[in-house]
């Protein structure tokens, strides 16, 4: 799909590789005793799969997690000699496909485990064994047959892996017990190397690194510690242009279905960007919930009614009047403006903010 140049989109997303490749690195040195991975699922959380595994394999790293096969498919591309870990796990029939880019699976069912014993012919896997989440991966149960079996003759297990439910929350006590059992369940595959630390993880002070992590959203900025400094350096920054502005009325009602009234006469500024672009329609601000906020000319912004599919609206009336004339730039993730703050101003995670910004508006990558 070709980007949009110059004046074809009024957004613009720039994503800072040179960040990127810091964060990685800050969190490598967490874990010196670790090979740190790096999960690039979701077209590398929005960022872009073809930029961004390049670099961080120029930084070091040598371990991708993808969730599903397409993605491992673009990984090798550009990763010619990475190990591609696809978290999804095996779909029926798609043995050949992982042994044609020489991906490994996520295996976390049995009927995996016996799919990949016999279309696999002993190539390389991973193990996902579920220690709480109630998602993906074995029960425990279905790890002691498997270690009573003769399948496991058959299967090359590399990784052995569980997911954290509630990491980012150091207190939980959900964490202790995931630790606990994937300690027991680690010690029945002592050939195999394990991983358990996702992002937040790697702050989790009662969790061991093993030997391979798997940070995702804190690489691109997010903040895997909530509450706290933001240990991670911001890499996605999206701007828009005012498209035009405006003046109404004291109780004029604004967007679809004038879900917001003006209190007082105000300035309103339309800016091209809308959920067509990826930015939650849940950012709308209406007169009884608060919603998203844009900073323009260096003053905080709230939004004016419905998010459309292509434009959002703002109230600029705080705003100097050069600073918010047609083809100013407003900001939306940056400048004061963090990944955690634009979600909840969308009543969501920042998770779901990054992985759901579009292709369509122009996109530029710093630091290389």
């Amino acid at each position: 799909m070709n980007q949009p140049s110059g004046n074809e989109h009024g957004a613009h997303l720039t994503i800072d590789l040179e960040a990127l490749c810091e964060n990685w690195l800050r969190l490598a040195r967490r874990v010196p005793k670790a090979e740190c991975g790096a999960v690039v699922k979701a077209n590398a959380y929005g960022c872009g799969i073809e930029e961004v595994v390049p670099a961080l394999v120029w930084a070091g790293c040598r371990s991708f997690f993808v969730a599903h096969l397409s993605e491992a498919r673009r990984v090798r591309k550009v990763a010619p000699s990475a190990t591609i870990y696809v978290l999804n796990g095996l779909l029926p029939g798609s043995a050949p496909a992982y042994h044609a880019i020489a991906a490994r699976p996520v295996l976390g069912s049995p009927e995996e485990i016996a799919e990949w014993a016999l279309e696999g012919r002993g190539a390389e896997c991973a193990l996902h064994v579920d220690t709480g989440m109630n998602r993906l991966g074995l029960g425990h149960g279905d790890v002691e047959r498997m270690i009573d079996g003769a399948v496991r003759e058959r299967l090359d297990i590399r990784l052995v892996m569980t997911h954290f439910s509630a990491a980012e929350v150091p207190d939980d006590p959900a964490n202790l017990r995931q630790v606990m059992r994937f300690g027991q369940v680690a010690e029945m595959f002592p050939e195999a190397g394990k991983s358990l630390l996702n992002s937040s993880g790697h702050f989790l002070d009662i969790a061991p690194p093993y030997d391979l992590t798997r940070p995702g959203y804190a690489l691109y900025g997010g903040n895997p510690v909530p509450g706290q400094p933001n240990p991670m350096l911001p890499v996605v920054r999206l701007t828009a242009k005012i498209l035009q502005t405006r003046v109404v009325a004291d109780g004029e009602g604004v967007g679809y279905n004038s879900r917001w009234h003006a209190r007082g006469a105000r300035k309103l500024a339309t800016i091209c960007l809308g959920y067509a672009d990826g930015y939650p329609r849940n950012a709308s601000y209406t007169d009884v919930l608060p919603g998203g906020h844009a900073m323009v000319g260096g003053v905080l912004c709230p939004f004016a009614g419905t998010v459309s599919m292509d434009l959002i609206i703002l109230d600029v009336s705080d705003v100097p009047a050069a600073d918010c004339a047609r083809g100013a730039d407003v900001v939306l993730i940056g400048d004061g403006i963090d990944l955690e703050a634009a979600a909840a101003g969308a009543k969501t995670v920042g998770y779901e903010l990054l992985t759901s910004l579009g292709r369509r508006y122009q996109r530029s990558y710093a630091g290389r």
